[in-house]
């Protein structure tokens, strides 16, 4: 018996280990093809959106994909199409938490979406400059917003590098893809204290 529960506290305190060592997962490394980007995710504003994007990030599937769109002076998109602009297969919809008092600042990460409120799969982007007209302003479908779930902390350079990459136009999109594949190579989740390590 005594054995038995000794065994039984292990697993539980290695349980209890692992599950605080994945709360502490607070930000995540876009190793890009033009250089490295921290975000340091905001968990306490945007728990959905955060635990959404740390899924998509734990299970590798940001990996490979591109910036497929990308506006000087606007924003950089990705997340969501391979390299050869096939659209990859996502999860269900998340509700949007555009209201949580996050702004469209320069340097923040937020979803990207359709015109449909709670439409937010995979597919994010980076404001490059403050994107006032993007953030909530009323329960209204116009005046909705964009949800914005954590901040860019280094390297911004490598944002806006991406941010000044020749655009045209590709099958199935009318402009604003990068001439140049501009690949996320891997996307991971890290602690944010270990980043300065890194």
């Amino acid at each position: 018996m005594k054995i038995k529960t000794v065994a039984v506290i292990l697993v539980s305190l290695l349980v209890a280990g692992c599950a605080s060592e994945e709360e502490e997962f607070g930000c995540v490394i876009l190793s890009t093809t033009e250089g490295d980007i921290v975000i340091d995710l905001d968990r306490s504003k945007a728990p959905i959106t955060v635990a959404n994007f740390l899924e998509y990030t734990n299970d590798g599937f940001y990996d490979g994909t591109i910036f497929h769109r990308v506006r000087e002076s606007f924003m950089i998109q990705g997340g969501g199409y391979d390299a050869d602009l096939n659209k990859k297969t996502t999860k269900s919809p998340i509700v949007s938490e555009a209201n949580n008092g996050l702004l469209n600042k320069r340097g923040t990460i937020a979803m990207a979406r359709t015109n449909t409120r709670d439409s937010a799969t995979s597919q994010f982007f980076i404001n490059t400059v403050d994107n006032d007209f993007l953030n909530y302003r009323s329960d209204t479908a116009a005046g909705w917003g964009y949800a914005v779930f954590g901040q860019v902390i280094s390297d911004m350079r490598v944002v806006d590098s991406i941010e000044q990459v020749d655009t045209g136009a590709a099958e199935g999109f009318p402009g604003d893809v990068p001439t140049e594949t501009i690949m996320i190579e891997t996307a991971r989740a890290v602690m944010c204290s270990d980043v300065e390590q890194l």
